[in-house]
């Protein structure tokens, strides 16, 4: 019974860091073009995900890494309480700064565009949900209050 508790408790944390992969980067598709991005827009746009690309990469890949072991500690025959700590301390501290970053590319995005702009980005990205709806909770994307699960960052 533990061990099935376990088991879902470390799939419900893994399953924001899965939303966020599997996001299509909106400054590469249909969406851009609908935002009548002028040249200027592009390049910075383009800039700016190329600066973070790396070191996103690098920080989701060191989330998956705490994941992995942290789960590894729980499905030990016996836990070590301090290791699993340990583990877990380790796994907030990637995923805080992976959000951190996110939100850094993530405004700098938002700078990038017109206000306008960024009110057609948002309708686009939550379908049937215009400006002046209300959010909810843990919607992810760019803005958010929760953008490991879905932000711009990921793409």
């Amino acid at each position: 019974m533990r061990q099935a508790f376990v088991i879902l408790l470390i799939a419900g944390l893994s399953v924001p860091a899965l939303k966020a992969q599997a996001r299509f980067p909106w400054w590469e598709g249909p969406i851009a073009k609908s935002l009548d991005l002028t040249d200027a827009q592009n390049a910075q746009i383009r800039a700016t995900v190329a600066e973070y690309r790396d070191k996103l990469r690098d920080l989701r890949a060191a989330v998956n890494k705490a994941e992995t072991d942290l789960e590894a500690i729980f499905n030990e025959e016996s836990v070590d309480q301090r290791q699993a700590n340990d583990a877990i301390n380790q796994l907030a501290a990637a995923r805080s700064e992976l959000f951190k970053t996110t939100s850094q590319m993530d405004l700098k995005l938002r700078i990038a565009l017109t206000a306008q702009q960024w009110q057609v980005l948002q309708a686009q990205q939550r379908p049937g949900r215009g400006p002046g709806s209300p959010r909810r909770r843990g919607a992810g994307g760019p803005g958010s209050k929760n953008p490991i699960a879905g932000s711009a960052a990921t793409k």
